[in-house]
């Protein structure tokens, strides 16, 4: 209370609802000249070829009816506008320690398939999210259970303690090192700095170095014997792949002091034998949720392709403004990020980038309540019912104190 009056804290997010008028004035024209044409095929058959007119019909119905189901994810278009400033603002000094954990996974399956220099980027990208390092981990799940992806992530930890402080000292918004060092990334602010030009070529040797010991373990397909000493359960043959016993490594342990920049690391490759069902990719996220749920219990997990990397360092603090703001659980389950793609042909002339599906039909489906996404809440993965409506955030945070998961 100040002054009698309570304090009101600004909202985290907006739903920001768009009306095409001039799509909807086409959509009317369009479903007018539609109900003409089909009132006149209703009223004109054809006796002679009535086979033929009803399955045109049919089809015509079917394709009508298609198109309605279109207009109605394109009719009202709505968009979310976060604000995670205000998140910290909110959340600034002591109050960060109640901000909710989140585990986020990497699933890759192959470092030749797979390249595992890309699976490097995108835990790179994940280290240097914008977010108390001691509020999320990262779980890499390997299902070919490689020792060159254990290899290769030993590597970008040694990697990721210089490149972590240099991204945060100068704000760097791309985080993965292959995207920030090629010709696609923008110039940075501080580009004629000459501190910052003398750092950033400093990461960059120390970036082909990384990539070069990796590139030699794939050609060779040898890993040194002093990376893999203690660690047993690796395939180490292509017939090894479906039948080789569990690795859960951590590679690197955030123990909560001041002087940890980075946050947890974790290595899994499941079990596997041959006459056991895996189910592939399902398969070995329904793992990592277990594995995740002992070691660190967030309520919250994210997941990602191996070559999915995070292209803002404040992703995290874009999905906790719907999480911590909704007025229940019942109201967000979910938070889906739409996909930037990199290094596409000019003008998406295939339509691989998904353009008008990421701009317009997503933005209808909010609309319509929307799909699930890629941050998802653990408890909705688990199917427990959701917490009551009133004063659901206080469980939220401390959901992290009150689990029985296991700590590291």
């Amino acid at each position: 209370m100040e002054n009698g009056f309570k304090v009101v804290d600004p909202p985290l997010y907006e739903k920001v609802a768009e009306k095409p008028k001039l799509y909807r004035v086409y959509a009317c024209l369009h479903l007018l000249l539609m109900l003409s044409f089909l009132g006149y095929r209703l009223l004109n058959p054809l006796y002679e070829y009535y086979g033929v007119w009803i399955l045109a019909f049919a089809c015509e119905l079917w394709f009508a009816f298609q198109w309605i189901l279109e207009c109605n994810l394109r009719w009202l278009l709505v968009h979310y506008k976060t604000y995670p400033d205000r998140l910290a603002c909110r959340y600034s000094g002591e109050s960060s320690s109640k901000l909710p954990p989140v585990d986020i996974i990497i699933t890759t399956s192959d470092p030749f398939k797979e390249p595992a220099i890309m699976t490097a980027n995108t835990v790179l990208s994940v280290l240097a999210i914008d977010y108390p390092v001691q509020k999320f981990a990262c779980y890499v799940s390997d299902d070919g259970a490689s020792p060159i992806t254990f290899y290769s992530l030993v590597e970008t930890l040694g990697f990721a303690k210089k490149w972590v402080p240099f991204c945060r000292k100068f704000d760097i918004e791309t985080r993965a090192p292959f995207l920030y060092f090629s010709k696609e990334s923008s110039h940075h602010s501080k580009s004629f700095d000459s501190n910052f030009l003398r750092e950033r070529q400093e990461m960059e040797d120390e970036y082909e170095d990384l990539k070069s010991r990796i590139t030699k373990a794939l050609e060779t397909q040898e890993v040194p014997s002093i990376c893999l000493d203690g660690v047993d359960g690796f395939a180490h043959g292509s017939s090894d792949v479906r039948n080789h016993s569990s690795v859960v490594k951590v590679i690197y342990e955030n123990k909560g002091d001041k002087d940890d920049i980075l946050p947890h690391l974790v290595y899994v490759a499941r079990e596997k034998r041959p006459k056991v069902d895996h189910h592939y990719k399902a398969g070995a996220m329904n793992v990592m949720a277990r594995v995740s749920g002992m070691m660190t219990n967030a309520p919250f997990i994210c997941n990602l392709d191996c070559d999915m990397f995070v292209n803002s360092p404040k992703v995290i603090k874009h999905a906790m403004c719907f999480f911590l703001d909704c007025k229940s659980e019942r109201e967000c389950g979910f938070v889906q990020f739409p996909q930037v793609f990199h290094g596409g042909i000019k003008d998406d002339p295939f339509g691989n980038q998904m353009r008008i599906y990421l701009s317009t039909m997503t933005r209808g489906m909010n609309g319509l309540q929307g799909p699930p996404g890629c941050f998802h809440r653990r408890k909705a993965l688990y199917g427990v019912p959701p917490a009551p409506d009133q004063h659901y955030n206080n469980d939220v945070r401390e959901i992290r104190n009150n689990s029985k998961g296991k700590p590291f």
